[in-house]
């Protein structure tokens, strides 16, 4: 065999093998037995069906064709991960299949993590003990003390279906009564530090509820998945009140396990990556910080295969998840917990009975419309805000989704009444000039011709 021969045969083999590698590189599912890649008509049928699972349809020129692209780059990232052998958790086509991950991070995650809270609440009532021993397992979901999953929506108000989750379960375990209370009651009116569907704190809205003396029910004051003008008749019906509430020691699982004994917690975690948005079962293990964004719900925790875990409750639904909750990883090296879940843990106490209850409340009244001049108009509880002006006309107007609220200059952003200055660098709303203490802007949405929103209305503008 000649040398060029020889040369020539290395040259095949090492084609093929480096095809090969190429190839395994691309494939992005295994069957039972081998692996294998999905053909374009597999991927098209599974985009089809998925269309049909979740109730998705898009009206935009090309929005179909575009979704699809994501919907399979997720769909390759999904299958190699579940191609790994041995992972503890499952990656599925959840909702947000169609979602890049940064859409996904600015729509549904929505908690606000701010430092102060823990210089206010801290309590050693769960301090673990020396020598101190602990149930194997506990799980508020088989003790009646859950209502079904909820679904937060497009709205970023994880920190409310967090807070009533508490709330709801401790009033349960107090009273014996389990009633489903009203997320939408704190987007519509905790607005002294949280903001509605642009995000909060757990802390901030178990305040809102002492102050307020109690918190009325979903069926009298249901969500929406939006943010509201404040409902004063809903808000003066509580059906259930609390104490106080709590921070559990920080940086601390075992404290937390202890007070998980007692109640369900509220806590943070890191939920923006890749494999927490398209956790389907399973201990989730998976990459994560401690920058946390996203409030859920510790209600349990227990052992599987020598892998101890928390047993989590989340507010995308029962369709996402292992039925709308998840497990995480528990007593972990790092002291802030998977995902950083054992930061800022903290729950309400609730001792005492609950106010008479006060019926359904009364029909709320019809506000008219907010009339911004002859030609456009906002909904009502809304103000108007110019956003073209010239020799001091307005050529086109915005609505502030806000009763009274400050237009800022920049013609694009609008701040509360009562957190007038305008910070439009940025983005935030003050107090006052230098006041350390703010609120995140709101966004102008399109004003509508007049009409739209009925006859009547009031002209309101800053």
């Amino acid at each position: 065999m000649t040398t060029l021969t020889i040369s020539l045969l290395i040259l095949l083999f090492s084609s093929i093998y480096a095809s090969a590698s190429t190839s395994d590189m691309s494939i992005i599912s295994y069957d039972s037995t081998h692996m294998h890649h999905r053909s374009d008509d597999e991927v098209r049928a599974l985009y089809e069906s998925w269309l049909i699972e979740h109730g998705k349809s898009y009206n935009a020129l090309g929005e179909k064709e575009k979704r699809f692209e994501i919907f399979k780059d997720n769909l390759k990232y999904i299958d190699e991960h579940n191609s790994i052998p041995n992972k503890s958790y499952k990656l599925g086509l959840t909702k947000f299949a169609d979602l890049t991950n940064d859409e996904y991070k600015s729509t549904y995650l929505g908690y606000k993590s701010d430092r102060r809270r823990l210089l206010k609440n801290k309590s050693d009532r769960y301090l673990p003990k020396v020598g101190e021993k602990l149930p194997e397992s506990v799980d508020w979901r088989e003790k009646g003390a859950l209502v079904d999953i909820k679904n937060q929506g497009s709205c970023g108000s994880c920190w409310a279906f967090s807070a009533v989750a508490a709330i709801e379960s401790i009033n349960q375990i107090t009273t014996g009564e389990l009633i489903s209370l009203s997320e939408q009651e704190l987007i519509d009116c905790d607005r002294s530090y949280n903001e509605g569907c642009n995000g909060g704190l757990m802390d901030y809205a178990f305040q809102f509820v002492i102050k307020n003396g109690g918190i009325d029910s979903e069926e009298d004051y249901p969500y929406v998945e939006g943010d509201g003008t404040c409902d004063t008749f809903r808000k003066n019906a509580k059906v259930v009140k609390i104490d106080s509430y709590e921070d559990v020691p920080e940086n601390n699982e075992r404290a937390l396990q202890k007070a998980l004994v007692h109640q369900p917690v509220s806590i943070a975690v890191e939920a923006g990556g890749k494999d927490f948005q398209h956790y389907k079962s399973g201990i989730f293990t998976g990459r994560c910080g401690t920058a946390v964004d996203h409030g859920v719900v510790a209600v349990g925790y227990g052992t599987e295969n020598g892998m101890d875990y928390w047993i989590v409750r989340n507010s995308w639904g029962a369709s996402w998840g292992e039925k709308g909750y998840l497990k995480m990883e528990r007593n972990i090296a790092s002291r802030q917990g998977k995902c950083g879940l054992a930061i800022e843990p903290s729950y309400p106490v609730k001792s005492g009975p609950n106010p008479p209850n006060p019926g359904p409340s009364p029909p709320t009244p019809v506000k008219p419309p907010t009339v911004c001049d002859d030609y456009a108009t906002c909904a009502e509880g809304s103000t108007c805000c110019c956003i073209f002006e010239s020799r001091r006309t307005c050529f086109s107007w915005g609505c502030c989704p806000l009763e009274g609220a400050i237009c800022c200059e920049d013609h694009y952003s609008c701040c509360p009444h009562d957190y007038p200055v305008c910070n439009v660098y940025e983005g935030t709303c003050s107090i006052s000039k230098n006041n350390p203490l703010g609120v995140k802007a709101m966004k102008h949405i399109l004003a509508k011709p007049i009409g739209a929103y009925g006859n009547g209305g009031k002209k309101s503008s800053s």
